[in-house]
């Protein structure tokens, strides 16, 4: 069966512009933004880790925003002045999340690391939620380019109240009381300083656990960025939502998986607190859940055919559950090496970054025809990736700080530790 029955009426799509862009043109633009992406990932987050984040988070998201106004511009010029706006886009975008995480290594107090950084990253799949129902709405009032002029602007007024009010650790905020900042000191300790211009590189790049995350976290990016870029296209093409339907449809699967990453932070920080599990299994425990029922419902989507609730459920739980893997793999890094936490998302999302190119292509290319069979296939791509993933850091993963991660200031203390214990006993 090459296509559904269409449930609701179809948006006039003559007023709306449309744009002569086959499906593997949009693939390519959609994918744009993950090329520029690519390249200031490390760059960000060496810088982070030793100058502080706050300042490259900030102008990250400003650049971003300011040439999200100028999209309606390119895509009148072109697409190939849309793919290099999209492109720049990506390359203001990629110090982001190392900024974030370089912060959060000197502001998360070990224990609450998992709820605090699941909070702040759960802002992401919230947004999707929004955005959403929300631009398609603002579509088919306003017009189509409204949409990237206010959500532009948006991410400008923000940048005001982010340079305003924060700072890229608790000794350089100016409203922090004495004891918290006290407090957030003494727990993270010396490994809640800045790394100097000096990297144990080649220790990094041989590092097991280092590459479990940095395969776990392609593999379970595939389906993250095919669901991100191309869902509202299979709701479209496949369901035959109208704008309004879509946009809140394609939304419901974010909004679970902000709620689910929340929750899931903060069960990992009471199972590490209480001491049920170490912080290896939770991780690892997480990722488990996250990646393997985001695989199983997946795969139900594939056989869901034309029956539209069916389909909307199993891509609203598939990304829902998913969501556990915020409090597993994707905050491994500042477990395994708090100095050096922004250097490494920025490394891992490098390599994460990949399937943002290659997962829109390769949906264009599986949906070139448009038809039901041709999404089957990258849903079961997609689930098996995540199955991969899966194993891979079950088997190779790990909590621990590693040897290289650790600063003669700290084998001191430790030593020191150990003298003491000996002494006393």
């Amino acid at each position: 069966m090459s296509e559904c029955k269409k449930k609701t009426l179809p948006v006039l799509l003559s007023q709306i512009p449309q744009y002569p862009w086959d499906s593997e043109t949009q693939g390519w633009l959609l994918g744009a933004f993950f090329f520029g992406y690519l390249f200031t990932q490390i760059p960000g987050g060496y810088l982070s880790d030793h100058y502080g984040g706050s300042i490259f988070l900030g102008l990250g998201v400003l650049g971003t925003a300011a040439l999200t106004m100028f999209t309606p511009l390119a895509a009148r010029m072109g697409p190939y002045w849309l793919f290099a706006l999209r492109a720049m886009e990506g390359f203001g975008e990629g110090v982001t999340f190392p900024a974030m995480m370089s912060m959060w290594a000197r502001w998360a107090p070990p224990l609450e690391r998992s709820r605090l950084m699941t909070l702040s990253g759960s802002g992401g799949n919230f947004g999707a939620f929004v955005a959403l129902p929300l631009t398609g709405y603002i579509c088919q009032t306003i017009g189509w380019p409204s949409v990237f002029y206010l959500c532009g602007g948006a991410g400008c007024l923000w940048a005001i109240f982010w340079f305003a009010f924060v700072s890229s650790d608790p000794l350089t905020h100016r409203r922090i009381s004495t004891e918290e900042r006290d407090y957030i000191i003494k727990a993270i300790g010396p490994q809640g300083t800045g790394h100097g211009w000096s990297v144990p590189v080649l220790p990094m790049l041989l590092s097991v656990p280092l590459w479990a995350i940095i395969i776990s976290q392609i593999c379970s990016n595939w389906s993250y960025y095919t669901l991100l870029t191309s869902l509202p296209t299979y709701m479209n093409n496949i369901m035959h939502f109208d704008i309004k339907s879509n946009g809140f449809l394609s939304a419901l699967p974010y909004l679970g998986a902000w709620l689910f990453s929340m929750v899931s932070g903060v069960v990992a920080d009471r199972l590490i607190e209480r001491k049920v599990f170490s912080i290896t299994v939770v991780r690892k425990l997480f990722t488990l859940v996250g990646l393997l029922s985001a695989a199983a419902f997946l795969t139900a989507v594939s056989f869901a055919g034309c029956n539209h609730v069916l389909a909307v459920t199993f891509l609203t739980l598939s990304t829902t559950i998913g969501g556990a893997t915020a409090a597993g793999v994707y905050m491994n890094q500042i477990d395994i090496a708090p100095r050096y936490a922004g250097l490494l998302l920025g490394i891992t999302n490098t390599f994460g970054t990949i399937p943002g190119i290659v997962a829109p292509i390769a949906t264009g290319y599986f949906t070139e025809d448009r038809t039901l069979a041709g999404w089957q296939q990258v849903f079961w791509l997609a689930a098996g990736i995540n199955v991969a993933g899966a194993l891979v850091f079950t088997v190779f993963g790990s909590g621990k700080i590693q040897p290289w991660a650790v600063s003669g200031e700290e084998e001191e203390a430790d030593a020191e530790k150990d003298r003491s214990r000996s002494i006393s006993t």
